[in-house]
């Protein structure tokens, strides 16, 4: 029978707001391919359902994880936030270990399955970027290399959401690889990670009992706050640099708009960086970001490239 608390639990681990990330880049792929005359409505959905299915699996794997290592049982009541500490379903006890993974492998069987009509039947070439992006996948939460917990899991964040999924959105449609859809796709991967970066601070106490050890459990708040705003201006730097020298259309200078989003994040994590997740709106202006900033450059693509 499937419980109040399954279908709760399920809900938090397929949770949305997450899986935009996974859409963000997509589009800047899909975007590059159509401009090129390459595209495929079904296509891009399969593509898009895939991708649903191995973010629902890698928030499932990842709770069990940080169950094990103990770091979401100590986040602090008045620490936690719809976009930190995991989705917490076994902490709540909405699930059990067996039934979250067993979530893991239904939904990342299914994400493969729908990848492997990808390769047999679009695109054999997409096979090796998602072979990498999948272990990038496993191996943020996953052993061997627990990059989360070596201070390494927001390059890894930088790597799959940005330039990652975009060149497999668009090596799905096109059948060839463009460098210029991997440099298109880095500023949304930094603004990405950004979003990672600001969802580290609410769970900072629990991660270093834990021996969680990213960046900003690595730094502390206070650093982490300062070195906020360096990772926007790389990713707006990056932008800039593209647009500069003619390798993305004028048009994608729509990019910019968020930058109002991400002033007003570095803003608030400055000036409160041990408390700001309490009452500021950070982590929704962070994810905003991101999202206005894939919006813009898709659509500076779509009108610059394939004008």
């Amino acid at each position: 029978m499937i419980t109040a608390a399954f279908r709760e639990g399920l809900w938090r681990l397929a949770d949305p707001k997450i899986s935009i990330t996974s859409a963000a880049s997509m589009a800047i792929g899909a975007a590059w391919a159509a401009s090129d005359g390459y595209f495929s409505w079904f296509w891009v959905l399969l593509l898009g359902v895939a991708m649903f299915c191995m973010e629902v699996a890698k928030n499932a794997w990842g709770d069990v994880i940080d169950y094990d290592s103990g770091t979401d049982l100590a986040v602090a009541p008045e620490d936690r936030t719809p976009f930190s500490g995991g989705k917490r379903v076994m902490v709540d006890q909405l699930l059990s270990r067996g039934q979250t993974w067993a979530i893991a492998f239904a939904f990342g069987g299914a994400g493969l399955a729908l990848g492997a009509v990808i390769v047999f039947w679009r695109e054999p070439a997409v096979f090796w970027p998602g072979v990498i992006a999948l272990v990038l996948g496993w191996s943020y939460h996953g052993p061997p290399l627990k990059l989360a917990y070596r201070g390494l899991g927001e390059l890894d964040v930088v790597l799959i959401y940005g330039p990652g999924i975009a060149l497999c959105t668009f090596l799905m449609l096109a059948g060839s690889v463009d460098t210029g859809v991997i440099r298109a796709a880095l500023p949304l991967g930094l603004a990405i990670a950004a979003f990672l970066w600001v969802n580290e601070f609410p769970d900072y106490l629990a991660d270093r009992g834990a021996d969680k050890r990213n960046l900003v459990a690595r730094l502390g708040r206070v650093r982490a706050s300062r070195v906020l705003p360096l990772i926007y201006l790389a990713a707006f730097a990056t932008l800039a640099a593209q647009l500069g020298n003619g390798l993305l259309p004028t048009a994608s200078a729509l990019g910019f708009i968020a930058a109002l989003p991400a002033a007003g994040a570095c803003f608030w994590c400055w000036r409160e960086p041990e408390s700001f997740h309490r009452q500021r709106p950070v982590q929704p202006l962070a994810l905003l970001t991101f999202v206005l900033l894939s919006a813009g450059t898709t659509a500076g693509i779509l009108l610059g490239r394939g004008a």
